[in-house]
């Protein structure tokens, strides 16, 4: 068992990354078989990047407020604390703080997949905090 401020935080420099770090609450080195828990924490004003990659993962809101962009609608919809999403591999998504307070939402994502920013070798990376 382990607490998010017990965590060292790392931050995140994919391009198109503005103010976010992520807390890795477990994982493979946790022998996680399966599945990885990772805590993300986006400052005012800051933005994942648009991306997709080759996993699904669940994403619930824990404080904060968010716009969340979704391929699917191709529209930023809104979000809070509480809400949960399902994204599906390959779908482009992002999320955006919106708030004057950080954003923080945790991420689930299979520890066996692999991603890259650069999508012909998508081999290269291991799925990032797992």
């Amino acid at each position: 068992m382990r607490r998010p401020e017990e965590v060292a935080a790392q931050v995140m420099t994919m391009p198109g990354t503005q103010g976010v770090t992520m807390k890795l609450m477990v994982g493979r080195d946790d022998g996680a078989p399966n599945f990885a828990m990772r805590l993300f924490t986006v400052e005012p004003g800051g933005q994942t990047p648009k991306h997709a990659h080759n996993y699904e993962h669940e994403v619930m809101i824990v404080a904060g407020q968010a716009q969340v962009y979704d391929q699917t609608a191709d529209e930023e919809r809104p979000a809070a604390a509480g809400d949960v999403f399902y994204i599906p591999a390959n779908l482009t998504h992002q999320f955006r703080n919106t708030s004057n307070t950080p954003l923080q939402f945790m991420c689930r994502v299979p520890t066996s997949y692999d991603c890259s920013a650069d999508p012909a070798a998508p081999e290269l990376a291991a799925t990032p905090g797992s």
